[in-house]
């Protein structure tokens, strides 16, 4: 999953990034920072995998609040 400040909060290391890319000579129109989460779980579907994680965002991952998250679902892999 990608969490993710929300749009018009404050991201201070997303403006740090920012100023460091333009400083080395990239333009640079926004830079946001967020954190990737990656879990292993059991469930028997996809349906069921993503009502899980999108209970752990809502609960402890992600700040309903300030942040938006998104999740992928991916199968087994292959062996």
């Amino acid at each position: 999953m990608l969490v993710r400040p929300k749009a018009g909060i404050l991201d201070p290391q997303g403006e740090a990034v920012e100023s460091a890319l333009e400083h080395l000579g990239f333009a640079v129109a926004k830079a946001r920072v967020g954190k990737v989460i990656d879990l292993e779980l059991e469930a028997t579907s996809a349906a069921e995998a993503r009502a899980l994680v999108e209970q752990m965002c809502d609960r402890l991952l992600a700040n309903p609040l300030i942040e938006s998250y998104e999740v992928e679902i991916h199968g087994e892999p292959a062996a």
